[in-house]
């Protein structure tokens, strides 16, 4: 689902790297090979999902968008939540309004703790809509990882996320991949095996680290 997270300070000793993409094109699994050289990742839809967990959002939220968003064992289903927002702007912004506080400060507590950690070589943002919601001018570097939309539509209807349409629904409350992909400045081809992608980003981290 789109959330906002509001601002983060660069880092002026660990470089921060933004992650950008289309819907199921791999940046989760990007953002999870940085962390294996070394990185801190900070997952903002993870963040979000253990919001969703709390007794007192799920009830503000179905306060907002009705009953039928809970699943039968009374939690927040995400799909149908999702579904509901991603067909009106107004409701998608009263999501974020919700919602955004609480991931805002979240995010910048982890930013923080990565900061001080000797071990942390640089800082990644995989959050949906980083550019949409002005992270993507806090970053220092900004990655966009490249996939074909049929891969990505086959990547999300096998783990049961979305179909073709709802993922071209989603995308139509985002900035263009085209813009996304022009003030990238390094590129991420996830249309292969995931042996290409780690070398690529082997590559790509040790450029940024001036290696």
């Amino acid at each position: 689902m789109s959330l906002s997270y509001g601002t983060v300070e660069k880092s002026k000793k660990k470089p921060i790297i933004g992650i950008l993409g289309g819907v199921g094109s791999g940046k989760s699994t990007v953002a999870g090979q940085f962390r294996k050289l070394g990185c801190a990742v900070i997952d903002a839809d993870e963040i979000a999902h253990n919001l969703l967990e709390r007794k007192d959002l799920r009830k503000k939220i179905a306060a907002r968008f009705g009953r039928t968003v809970l699943s039968r064992d009374g939690k927040i289903s995400r799909r149908k939540l999702a579904r509901i927002v991603f067909a009106d702007a107004d409701k998608l912004s009263a999501l974020n309004k919700i919602i955004h506080p609480l991931v805002h400060k979240r995010v910048r507590e982890l930013i923080k703790k990565a900061k001080g950690q000797k071990r942390v070589k640089a800082i990644v943002l995989d959050m949906p809509l980083l550019m949409e919601v002005g992270w993507a001018k806090r970053c220092d570097k900004l990655i966009f990882v490249r996939c074909k939309q049929r891969i990505r539509a086959k990547r999300s209807k096998k783990m049961g996320i979305l179909d073709l349409r709802e993922l071209k629904n989603r995308e139509n409350f985002q900035i263009s991949l085209d813009k996304k992909k022009s003030i990238a400045d390094n590129t991420i081809d996830n249309n292969s095996g995931f042996s290409a992608l780690a070398r690529q980003i082997t590559d790509i981290f040790s450029g940024i680290m001036g290696k």
